[in-house]
């Protein structure tokens, strides 16, 4: 089939730039054009935080990064300024180095519509204006503008919707994440040498972003211990800047509970490996979370103020604990109460973990 539009695309750009479970969920959708267009350059825009994730990827010729966060500290920095530009335009030059047949953004904000406006392309493919899913004009720098599902669809079925719209019918595949075998046997080892590959192996990502989405952290410490004196292994993970809070969660711990704390220790895709050698991931709703779906991992997510419906792990191997309260999902960043994350008991979330440690990997 010819897609709408003129011949097969030789070329593609995806514009996703973040966040980690965002840049999971576009992955059926980049899948879906490779498997259509086999022959097809596939390149992702991505911004730093997330671009370990796709460096590698078997469906990519080329993953280009913007350091635009720190293209910003460095103009505004002393001395760095002649550096930054020079590997802004670096980066431009990458960018518009290709004459892309497709541009696709499915990202939908400004910052994305600009970089669709910078790149070089005959058919910029976007959605049309609709709040919460392509606002603040990006639609303006896309020359062709397809109206989205619901924004109470979820986010991945939206995605596939839009490249289905140009002729990719994809059905609904749920994200993998094919985690590089090399890093995946070293990680393994690492636990070996370390003593924490004995089964079951629970691994528990205890930080959210939000503040609102944050589990109360003495619940986790008193998990943590229950799950550590079960037998099982226990390794905490988190981000650079989850390093102070995992220390205090870890600080309450019933001693002694041997726990390996692995908190800005690890890439992205150590952190894909671990998961995937896991008995039980136990997360917030994170970017990890998406993750650890992605690597089949057996996974309990926590859900407060946002909708899992529109953005949760999906498969067999996925537990979603939730209050139903009245305000909830109200996806704010400050709630005086937080009650819907505050509820949820210490009990029932180690009845579930015990229960997916118990039917671990052997």
């Amino acid at each position: 089939m010819t897609p709408p539009g003129g011949a097969e695309p030789g070329s593609i750009l995806v514009v996703k730039l973040s966040a980690i479970g965002d840049v999971v969920q576009t992955l059926p959708m980049v899948e879906a054009l490779k498997k259509k267009y086999p022959r097809a350059l596939i390149d992702w825009l991505v911004e730093e935080d997330s671009s370990d994730l796709l460096l590698g990827h078997p469906a990519l010729d080329r993953v280009l990064v913007s350091r635009r966060k720190a293209w910003l500290q460095g103009l505004l920095g002393k001395g760095e300024r002649r550096r930054t530009l020079r590997e802004m335009k670096r980066f431009l030059g990458e960018l518009r180095a290709r004459r892309y047949d497709w541009v696709i953004d499915n990202h939908g904000i400004l910052k994305s519509g600009l970089l669709v406006l910078l790149s070089r392309g005959r058919r910029k493919i976007g959605f049309r204006r609709s709040p919460g899913i392509a606002d603040e004009g990006s639609y303006l720098f896309t020359n062709e503008r397809y109206q989205p599902l619901s924004i109470e669809r979820h986010a991945r079925e939206r995605y596939l919707d839009l490249i289905a719209q140009v002729g990719v019918p994809a059905g609904n595949p749920l994200p993998e994440y094919p985690v590089p075998a090399g890093i995946s046997r070293r990680m393994e080892e690492f636990l070996r040498e370390k003593g924490f590959l004995r089964r079951p192996l629970a691994i528990i990502h205890p930080e959210a972003k939000w503040e609102t989405k944050q589990w109360p952290r003495e619940k986790f410490s008193r998990v943590i211990s229950e799950i550590a004196r079960s037998g099982a292994s226990v390794v905490v993970t988190g981000s650079p800047q989850d390093v102070g809070a995992v220390k205090e969660i870890l600080e309450r711990v019933e001693k002694p509970s041997p726990v390996l704390n692995l908190a800005g220790k690890t890439t992205l895709k150590e952190l894909a490996a671990l998961f995937s050698l896991a008995d039980l991931v136990l997360t917030p709703d994170t970017g990890p979370m998406h993750l650890a779906a992605a690597v089949k991992a057996p996974l309990i997510a926590l859900f407060g103020p946002t909708a899992p419906w529109r953005t949760g792990p999906a498969g067999e191997n996925s537990r979603i604990i939730r209050r139903e309260l009245a305000c909830s999902p109200c996806f704010r960043k400050k709630c005086s109460t937080r009650e819907c994350m505050e509820s949820i008991t210490v009990e029932e979330v180690l009845e579930a973990a015990l229960e997916k440690l118990g039917a671990g990997k052997g």
